[in-house]
């Protein structure tokens, strides 16, 4: 006779244990006492046994699961509690984003980091010129900075689905129109600057926003767990970082072995394929569209201070924008006194690697250290390690200086995005964040174009100063917003 099922054992105990598991012998030494007599039973009294086997439910993913019953569980301190022990911090974002999620997310936001480097190669080989393709880069960053902004505030209306659904599909279309009008030309001196340069306009504005969007729906899914938050954040930085070296990578690439048109087409497709995944993904339900009343409230204007803490996270990205532009320039002029001036790209993604690893480092930064003094923080030690540019002669001392200046600048970025989500109305987050995303992309812009004035009389170092004078205010901006927080407290 089954230990499990013989009559020492009390009546409704279930268990699949195999005989002479822990759990069994438990069962079988319990004490016949534990049951009154009267429950037991009889020839005359049939009574209905629960059945042994007991169905698991699937657990579902936080995109699931309200955020109140996350809430709860985190006060009950169980349920997860247990596997995010065992699956690590960063394991843990596995579990809250759900299938997929995070490949899904990486790889969709791939176009946006090869369109800008994209449009310099293509309308510079089908002109000649690199003017145009300067003018077609900064085309697709304007162009950027201003759709962002405007995808933000839809997808904080009507939520993310609808948006990146029609987005995806119109950054397709204008890709088209890009490439016919790059090769479509009859003119023997090449397709007219104008509309090539209104093409590469549409196409960055288009471009969905989905680094931004994904960090929208970390702020739900962590259901204000702020260690789980700084290290989806610092994941997202890390990705962010990543594909911008990846994406140039794969645009040369593809350029040099085909031809110029070919990286558009790559991207394209992940628009259509991997981007309308990112839409339809579970997790979207993790940002859902501001109710209507929320949004008459947030058309309202707020006070004056609240805009003044918004506004200063979007010009500490545009200030980061600026070291970045200035960065890229001082380098093409670093390496064009070496005879290496193809090498820029190469020295800058050292710089990249180097912040990718550190922004996953702000995952185990103590809590009590608190965003607004580590932006402070990061942000004086980008200046000060920023200053140790002056110095190289030679390349090889040069790739060192950029590891080091290297390691506070993605634990800056990952602070801004924590901040700028912070003082955000929950009805705005989504127009706040590609707010953030947009000034980096303009400072961009703003950085490249001053370093290169620069260098014309300067030199690289001149360039490197623009960088240094970036990275100098974003000190001070931190130093204000700490200052407007702290009367908070």
């Amino acid at each position: 006779m089954n230990p499990l099922h013989s009559p020492s054992a009390p009546v409704g105990t279930t268990s699949e244990a195999p005989v002479g598991h822990p759990a069994a012998r438990r069962a079988t030494e319990s004490p016949a006492t534990e049951q009154p007599a009267t429950e037991q039973p009889t020839a005359e009294q049939p009574t209905t046994v629960p059945t042994a086997t007991v169905p698991t439910a699937a657990v579902p993913t936080a995109a699931e699961q309200p955020a109140a019953e996350r809430a709860a569980e985190r006060r009950r301190g169980t349920g997860r509690r247990a596997a995010r022990r065992s699956g690590g911090r960063y394991g843990r974002l596995l579990e809250l984003g759900g299938r997929g999620f995070l490949p899904i997310a990486f790889v969709a936001r791939l176009p946006l980091a090869m369109i800008t480097v994209g449009a310099l190669t293509l309308a510079t080989a089908v002109t000649g010129s690199y003017a145009v393709g300067g003018a077609a880069a900064g085309a697709v960053g304007i162009g950027s900075a201003l759709g962002g902004p405007l995808m933000g505030h839809l997808a904080d209306r009507v939520g993310q689905r609808a948006v990146l659904l029609v987005s995806a599909l119109a950054h397709t279309v204008a890709i088209g129109v890009l490439l016919v009008t790059a090769h479509a030309g009859t003119d023997p001196a090449g397709p007219a600057v104008p509309l090539l340069v209104a093409a590469a306009l549409l196409v960055g504005a288009t471009c969905p926003q989905v680094g931004p969007l994904a960090r929208v729906r970390w702020r739900g899914l962590t259901g204000g767990d702020r260690q789980e938050l700084d290290t989806a954040l610092s994941y997202e930085s890390t990705a962010d970082e990543l594909t911008f070296v990846l994406g140039p990578a794969l645009v040369g690439l593809l350029a040099s072995l085909l031809a110029p048109w070919t990286p558009f087409v790559l991207a394209a497709v992940l628009t259509l394929t991997m981007v309308s995944c990112f839409a339809v993904h579970p997790t979207h339900r993790a940002a859902p569209a501001a109710p209507r009343p929320r949004r008459r409230a947030a058309a309202a204007p707020g006070p004056g201070r609240d805009r003044v803490l918004v506004l200063l996270p979007v010009l500490g990205m545009v200030a980061m924008g600026t070291f970045f532009g200035a960065v890229q320039n001082a380098l093409s002029a670093f390496g064009g006194e070496f005879g290496a001036q193809s090498a820029a790209g190469l020295l800058y993604a050292v710089l990249g690697i180097s912040s990718a690893a550190a922004a996953l480092s702000v995952a185990w930064w103590p809590q009590r250290f608190r965003p607004a003094a580590r932006w402070v923080a990061s942000a004086g030690a980008m200046a000060v390690l920023s200053l140790l540019f002056l110095l190289p002669g030679d390349i090889v001392p040069m790739l060192a200086v950029l590891l080091l200046v290297g390691l506070p600048v993605g634990p800056t970025m990952v602070t801004i995005y924590t901040i700028g989500g912070d003082v955000a109305r929950p009805e705005r987050l989504g127009t706040v964040m590609t707010m953030l995303a947009s000034g980096v992309v303009l400072g961009t812009a703003v950085g490249a174009a001053l370093a290169g004035l620069v260098a014309e009389t300067a030199g690289h170092r001149g360039a490197f100063a623009a960088a240094i004078g970036a990275a100098c205010a974003m000190v001070l901006i931190s130093a204000a917003l700490a200052l407007l927080r702290r009367r908070d407290h």
